[in-house]
């Protein structure tokens, strides 16, 4: 069974994807939190340790496990019948997916170096990416168990000036609607309240 939640900052889709854990723990599923965050500066490490702060304050066991890019592979190897797994989140995979493709690259030896290589670096991380979007959809259909998706709803604000930032929401929105096509539930989440947008 798979349930996407979705919600933008603040919006308590997090608080909302763990009560719903809690529903199948009182069942007798063990739980697993799949954190797909990175600590890479100040501000990450804060958000990162409010979360824990507030899985310690609960009464779910949480089997921690931290996964920034294969995703997948870590789902096929934790899903099993008796256990519900919670995913935070699917945006942070998608940053995460995006970074890892556009390494810094040596520089270019020759002007038409330059250019094929600054034509292969648009293409080739949304090319990788999109591949691994495919397999993700793909693989969520066979997984055993309970799988709760939390993900930002980032597509309802103003449009961001920049190229990067507007590819970025474009690929998230994508990305939400194929998880929102084979999800068996899909909630939004606004100011802490559960509206339910697709429930079967």
């Amino acid at each position: 069974m798979i349930h996407l939640v979705l919600g933008g900052a603040r919006s308590g889709k997090s608080r909302y994807g763990e009560a719903l854990v809690r529903q199948y723990t009182a069942l007798g599923f063990d739980a697993c939190y799949l954190a797909t965050a990175q600590a890479l500066d100040a501000e990450m490490s804060s958000r990162i340790r409010l979360h824990q702060d507030g899985r310690a304050k609960d009464d779910i066991d949480w089997q921690l496990v931290e996964e920034p890019l294969a995703l997948t592979a870590k789902l096929e190897h934790l899903a099993k019948p008796g256990r519900v797994i919670l995913v935070d989140c699917l945006t942070l995979w998608l940053t995460n997916q995006l970074l890892a493709q556009s390494p810094e690259a040596e520089p270019a030896s020759t002007e038409s170096d330059f250019a094929l290589d600054f034509a292969r670096s648009r293409h080739e991380p949304l090319e990788h990416w999109r591949q691994q979007r495919a397999d993700f959809i793909q693989t969520l259909s066979t997984l055993e168990g309970v799988v709760i998706l939390i993900s930002n709803e980032v597509g309802s604000g103003i449009v961001p000036l920049g190229e990067l930032s507007r590819q970025f929401v474009d690929e998230a929105g994508w990305l939400n609607q194929a998880v929102a096509e084979v999800a068996d539930h899909v909630t939004l989440v606004v100011a802490g309240l559960p509206l339910v947008l697709k429930s079967s």
